[in-house]
């Protein structure tokens, strides 16, 4: 035992080569610490010594576990929403609206609850969507819902307990800087998954679990600002043993010259700035700079969290397998957008052409004819480019109409005639964009200089996405737009007033409240308006009630139709919504698009009407950014 005890003790007093490493590196520095075999805190300021890496990997499987888990819950529920509404649809499409009494009602007395105070609630009163606006140029973003605000603190807090899980009676501080070092650094690594996973377009869990891109965007931008403070406590924990280990000259001798600790300060360095240049105002006033600049910075942080996990004195860092998941994440999903963006602008027939109209009030009218057919769905969006109009920036706008061009479009003229129906070869989709800063002004600008004649420009379009919200198995539908808005609710319009023709949805009351600040607005959606106004038995299920917030004279605003109807000023959404109610017809359902502040306005109604004990869905369709 005496000699076993004996060769134990050398043992701990022989300089392992990473200590003997620190000596010469701290002398060389002519520093008054040098790392002798017996110190306490030069141990600490490298590889793997101190870290407690059997409870990192611990809390990592934790969070693996929590959003593996939250991940399951929203798809049972999504799974569960679906098989509902099917069934809905299933029994209530042929039946009149007066029959729909049974979907009309709740079947669960604790679901108007819930809705109205936590799933459709804001986080505080009653804004949400609307912008927090420090000036006509500045602005701080939005504030989440109460939902999407219980889910961020929740993993905020988290996060914040897994890092001060620590062996605080442990005497050796320098030792609990290291242990605190391996455990920010391993969770700020382990939120780069998720946070790439979020920031994708073609994301496929947006599809699975039926949550919209701006949701994952949410989470993207708080996992990015978790991540970022984890590894600056990273930073901080390794350079108060260094510092202690061998001062101020050592730091800046290990930055220069050892590629471990190098890549880590450049990487510490690019996600700071990525932090810093995302805060709201800033993001908001440089828009197009900020997003040039956030996805370099973002591939100088991963190349250099990718290099400092490489470089290691003890080899491979356990972290080094999460970062080429997140390169290939990354990769995979840049792969898919170009795969879009060469598939759906070039054929055998051509490429990609737009044609855009200058518009009243600031806007342009665009049409653009793809190559290739695509499917549309009601609800859908695409980003769009445009040759001579910073063409490398792309911005997402709602599809609002779409035609299709079918092989043989000609109809048999005799019965020995076995020609088939023809397949759809292509595809053409407008969308109305209105001028305000950057990308969209500038393309109102050129489409302006031809005097009101509409130019032709060569274009990409990339999508479609989202459209995952279907309103089929809903009796009632009440559709509010805004401005621009009125594309994502024209999608809509047809879709379901062609449903109720064939008899394959539920729908029996559409309404459609449209909002606009001047009466020449509203020839923006005219040409799609008319043909929905000419659809047969169009008169039966729609209303139409146009608001026009500064009429230039009361002769504008009037209308001989009942169907269709015009009114000055704002309208009463309270009021309106409550009316809706009090007439429904099955199942509810109201959606809205448009400014954040009526957006608001719409959702504080719909949870005011939860009261009244009937099925209010509400449905959202906005870009924040």
């Amino acid at each position: 035992m005496d000699l076993d005890r004996r060769g134990l003790l050398e043992r701990k007093l022989t300089p392992t080569p990473v200590f003997m490493r620190l000596r010469d590196e701290s002398s060389s520095t002519g520093t008054e610490h040098v790392a002798t075999p017996s110190s306490t805190i030069a141990p600490y300021t490298t590889a793997l010594n101190g870290v407690n890496q059997p409870v990192n990997m611990l809390f990592v499987d934790v969070l693996w576990w929590t959003l593996g888990i939250t991940g399951l819950v929203i798809l049972a529920i999504r799974i569960g929403q679906l098989v509902w509404a099917q069934f809905r649809l299933l029994s209530a499409m042929s039946q009149p609206g007066d029959r729909q009494s049974y979907w009309k009602f709740t079947q669960w007395d604790w679901m108007p609850g819930l809705k109205k105070g936590l799933v459709y609630a804001p986080l505080w009163k009653k804004r949400h969507n609307r912008e927090i606006r420090l000036s006509s140029a500045v602005n701080m973003g939005t504030l989440p819902s109460r939902f999407h605000a219980f889910l961020l603190f929740g993993y905020l807090a988290s996060n914040l307990a897994y890092m001060f899980v620590l062996d605080w009676k442990q005497e050796n501080k320098y030792a609990l800087c290291a242990e605190m070092r391996g455990r920010a650094g391993t969770l700020s690594v382990v939120n780069m998954v998720p946070l790439i996973i979020f920031a994708g377009r073609n994301n496929p869990l947006i599809a699975l679990l039926g949550v919209s891109f701006d949701t994952y965007n949410l989470f993207h931008r708080w996992l990015g600002r978790i991540s970022v403070v984890e590894v600056l406590v990273h930073l901080a924990a390794w350079t108060i043993a260094q510092v202690a280990a061998t001062g101020w000259q050592g730091v800046r001798h290990r930055i220069l010259h050892d590629v471990f600790i190098t890549s880590g300060t450049v990487g510490v360095v690019a996600m700071f700035l990525l932090m810093f240049l995302s805060f709201s105002p800033i993001r908001h006033a440089f828009y197009e700079t900020f997003l040039n600049g956030h996805i370099i910075l973002a591939i100088i942080a991963f190349v250099c969290t990718y290099i400092h996990c490489i470089t290691s004195a003890v080899g491979l860092l356990p972290q080094t397998p999460w970062m080429v998941a997140i390169f290939a994440l990354w990769i995979a999903e840049r792969f898919a957008r170009m795969l879009r963006l060469a598939y759906y602008n070039w054929s055998s027939r051509g490429f990609t052409e737009a044609i855009v109209e200058p518009m009243p009030g600031e806007a342009c009218r665009v049409t653009m004819h793809l190559p290739r057919f695509v499917n549309i769905k009601p609800g859908q969006h695409a980003y769009l480019r445009f040759a001579g109009v910073r063409p490398w920036e792309n911005h997402p706008f709602s599809i609002a109409w779409y035609e299709h061009t079918y092989e043989n479009d000609v109809l048999p003229i005799s019965e020995k005639d076995d020609r088939k129906p023809g397949k759809p070869v292509s595809t053409t989709v407008s969308f109305i964009i209105g001028a305000h800063t950057g990308f969209t002004r500038l393309l109102y600008d050129k489409a302006s200089q031809f005097h009101g004649r509409s130019i032709s420009l060569r274009a990409a379009f990339e999508g479609p996405y989202a459209g995952h919200h279907s309103m089929d198995s809903y009796g009632h539908v009440v559709l509010f737009a805004g401005a621009t808005g009125i594309t994502h609710q024209i999608s809509y319009l047809r879709h379901l007033i062609e449903g109720y023709n064939m008899g394959t949805v539920a729908t029996r009351r559409i309404t459609l409240v449209w909002i606009v600040r001047d009466y020449s607005l509203l020839e923006w959606a005219r040409p799609w308006m008319d043909k929905i106004l000419r659809l047969p038995r169009r008169k039966e299920i729609l209303q139409i009630r146009l608001f026009v917030t500064r009429p230039k004279n009361a002769a504008q605003v009037s209308s001989s139709s009942n169907t269709v109807q015009m009114f000055p000023g704002r309208p009463n959404i309270p009021m309106l919504l409550a009316k809706e109610v009090y007439e429904q017809m099955g199942a509810m359902c109201v959606s809205v698009c448009g400014p954040g502040g009526l957006a608001d306005d719409v959702r504080d109604a719909v949870r005011k009407v939860q009261d009244e004990g009937t099925v209010v869905d509400f449905v959202e369709e906005s870009f924040t950014w």
